[in-house]
């Protein structure tokens, strides 16, 4: 799975790194009018306009995807500001005319099921996107440590060995309150696979990644999505694994600390 990432860099820069357009901004995102979303749309408020070592559910994340300026013209990749939480558009608003939160937090999704599943589904055949990050964290639940929320887990940092971000496969949805004329709300999540490798002995399931070749391909707006690209296991050529502290945690810690190695554990004097 992927349920907490490190991503340090501006979206400005981001951008002009992979040639797209920033349609991001710090806080939320500005009113932005295409064809196929005839209303603004915004994302939720971020909790950090700077690096962010520790993003957790329901921040506001940089995302890339690929849309139309018009119906006929070649799409064009853009950076966008959305919440990381996909809120199916058919979601019901509460009383504050904000979606209803009661229903499951959908962060990930499953590789296998992202093209049947009524949550996803419907993004998964033009709402597309990427999720660049500098790596991501998993805990793997140390032998012998009991079982369920008590069982200790050791966390792991998991990234490009060359330092170069890491984009991960996702979906988009547009959410608005059918009561109301307020902006629309951008939503995503991180589609998740089989863990190979290595990262199999971390977590039984991975982040999708996606090589640079395929991106325009994942996020082409006019085409369904390859499902032998969602049923192919992922490369992971390049990817190190680094032990980390347990300072990543609490999602109240947030600096470059939290990618630092783990110290070296005493060694036990042992009695004769």
């Amino acid at each position: 799975m992927c349920g907490r990432f490190a991503v340090t860099t501006d979206p400005a820069v981001l951008a002009e790194k992979i040639e797209a357009i920033n349609e991001a901004h710090p806080t939320t995102m500005r009113a932005v009018h295409r064809p196929e979303e005839k209303s603004g749309h915004r994302a939720a408020p971020a909790e950090s306009a700077g690096p962010n070592y520790n993003v957790a559910p329901t921040t506001t994340i940089t995302t890339v995807v690929r849309r139309h300026d018009e119906p006929d013209d070649q799409p064009t990749r853009r950076v966008r500001s959305m919440r990381w939480g996909l809120i199916p558009p058919w979601a019901k608003a509460g009383s504050d005319g904000a979606p209803d939160s009661k229903g499951p937090l959908l962060i990930n999704a499953r590789a296998e099921k992202v093209t049947t599943s009524p949550a996803f589904r419907s993004s998964a055949k033009s709402k597309r996107c990427l999720v660049p990050m500098d790596g991501y964290y998993e805990w793997r639940a140390n032998p012998d440590s009991g079982v369920g929320k008590k069982a200790r887990k050791t966390p792991f940092f998991l990234h490009r060995a060359d330092g170069e971000l890491l984009f991960m496969a996702g979906l988009w949805s547009v959410w608005k309150d059918p009561s109301s004329r307020s902006d629309s709300l951008l939503s995503c999540t991180i589609i998740t696979t089989d863990a190979v490798g290595e990262l199999a002995e971390i977590h039984d399931r991975m982040p999708l990644i996606v090589p640079e070749r395929d991106w325009d391909r994942w996020l082409d707006p006019d085409n369904p999505p390859d499902p032998d690209f969602l049923a192919a296991p992922p490369s992971i050529d390049g990817i190190e694994i680094r032990e980390i502290s347990t300072l990543v945690n609490s999602i109240r810690n947030n600096g470059p600390e939290l990618l630092r190695p783990a110290a070296p554990q005493p060694e036990q004097d042992t009695l004769l």
